[in-house]
């Protein structure tokens, strides 16, 4: 039998379900990045569903939009989680920690270059998985894209500070990921 389906270890519920994340991790990291990353942008849809209903309690009540989480996983299994898991490999590598200035560093890349480039990337792949035409990718950029940028900026650089700085390589997806659930909150709700 697998090691991944073999008896968990005894104790409290969430110290099983941590020692077989740590598991799955080790065996395979980029799948379990990208389907962490997967489970927590569908949850940060649904939140935003959530808090978007609860703002419109007067009037006819709508029905959730279950596309909508099955496109922020698509989104988050195919792009965050593969891309986010090469993207902090590479960025340890180009700037080590005994580096002189080694978190500036990467921070600043991660924030002048990264961050605009997967927003951007996050809007055409909505857009595609929407089914809409370049006339509404353009109109949503032009509405949405700074708007996004600014938040991102504001929200992300002291997270990301911490994220580089302080959590060990092979967590910083995940940490990333529990952020995100409230980002991608925040993203579905400026798509709109």
């Amino acid at each position: 039998m697998s090691p991944v389906f073999s008896k968990l270890e005894s104790g409290p519920l969430p110290q099983k379900l941590l020692a077989r994340y740590l598991l799955l991790l080790r065996l395979y990291p980029v799948l379990t990045k990208a389907v962490s990353s997967a489970l927590l942008s569908a949850l940060g849809s649904l939140l935003s569903q959530i808090i978007e209903k609860s703002r419109k309690k007067k009037g006819p009540s709508k029905s959730f939009d279950l596309g909508e989480p099955l496109r922020f996983a698509t989104y988050g299994f195919v792009f965050t989680g593969p891309l986010s898991h090469y993207f902090y490999l590479y960025l340890d590598q180009f700037f080590p920690p005994d580096v002189p200035f080694s978190t500036l560093k990467r921070l600043l890349l991660d924030r002048v270059i990264v961050a605009p480039a997967f927003l951007l990337l996050f809007f055409y792949v909505m857009n595609l998985l929407e089914g809409k035409d370049t006339t509404a990718f353009m109109k949503r950029i032009n509405s949405g894209y700074w708007p996004a940028l600014k938040m991102n900026w504001k929200m992300w650089t002291p997270i990301q500070f911490i994220n580089v700085k302080y959590v060990p390589v092979q967590f910083r997806v995940l940490f990333g990921n529990l952020v995100a659930l409230f980002w991608f909150a925040y993203l579905a709700s400026v798509k709109k």
